[in-house]
């Protein structure tokens, strides 16, 4: 088992995704922006960033934004996307740990997408990674994060899921199955990642992901114990629906106090 986003796992990242309304996304992101932001944004702190997918177009749209992810690999692909690109704002990445990454500056907004928070598996790492976010916030500033919804996992349950993608060299398959730990709320995936060019096996890795879900009131106790104001929780991406057990993904927005 390879560590968690490695260099297999990193390569085939943006084809597994390249369905994923990124440019929808950041047009809700920017209108979360403009409705709950207190004055104009213009600086964006991007945790947990990995290929770029919401910091490339947001800083094309104009902000000034940094991307921090752990992964290397993903880090990688992210600067090859940004080279040369025009952008407005500017974008720039770093390694670090959300946990613990100091980038010794204020920003207007924060984001934690495509279920970041859920990579804190303990309490301890959920409430440092809220700490970095608002240490990074200036007053008033808005984290907006996605996550799992712990009512919609427990009655839907995890799947075994197969995806067929191919490339230009042949194809990439992957199989991913999941397992719930109910007293930790977790749930692990197991991803097995073949990359085939015709008929020859060309890389092979199997990765386990341990993804927290959180409960309402969960997710207001940790923000509110890491200097955040809670807004709003709605479904992910229709977020103007409230959750309830079909929702898979919700969408948080919280204010630095």
């Amino acid at each position: 088992m390879s560590e968690v986003f490695g260099s297999i796992y990193a390569d085939a990242y943006d084809l597994f995704y390249r369905d994923k309304d990124y440019a929808a996304e950041c047009d809700l992101i920017e209108r979360l922006f403009q409705t709950y932001g207190d004055g104009s944004i213009h600086s964006v702190l991007d945790l947990g960033c990995g290929t770029g997918n919401h910091a490339i177009p947001l800083a094309q749209r104009g902000y000034r934004v940094i991307g921090v992810d752990r992964s290397e690999d993903m880090l990688a692909h992210a600067r090859t996307k940004a080279a040369g690109l025009s952008s407005g704002g500017g974008v720039t990445f770093h390694q670090g740990d959300i946990r613990s990454v100091d980038m010794q500056q204020h920003f207007d907004a924060a984001l934690m997408m495509f279920a970041v928070l859920g990579y804190q598996l303990e309490n301890s790492d959920v409430l440092s990674a809220l700490r970095i976010a608002r240490r990074h916030l200036r007053p008033g500033g808005l984290l907006i994060f996605d996550v799992w919804y712990g009512p919609a996992v427990l009655r839907q349950r995890p799947s075994q899921r197969v995806r067929v993608i191919p490339t230009p060299e042949g194809k990439i398959l992957r199989v991913a199955s999941g397992e719930l730990d109910i007293c930790h709320h977790l749930c692990t995936v197991h991803y097995h990642v073949w990359r085939l060019e015709g008929e020859r096996l060309a890389a092979e890795t199997e990765e386990g992901h341990s993804m927290r879900y959180f409960f309402p009131r969960e997710l207001d106790l940790f923000l509110e114990c890491s200097g955040f104001a809670p807004v709003r929780l709605g479904v992910f991406p229709e977020f103007d629906q409230d959750p309830d057990e079909t929702t898979w993904n919700v969408l948080g927005v919280t204010k630095a106090v």
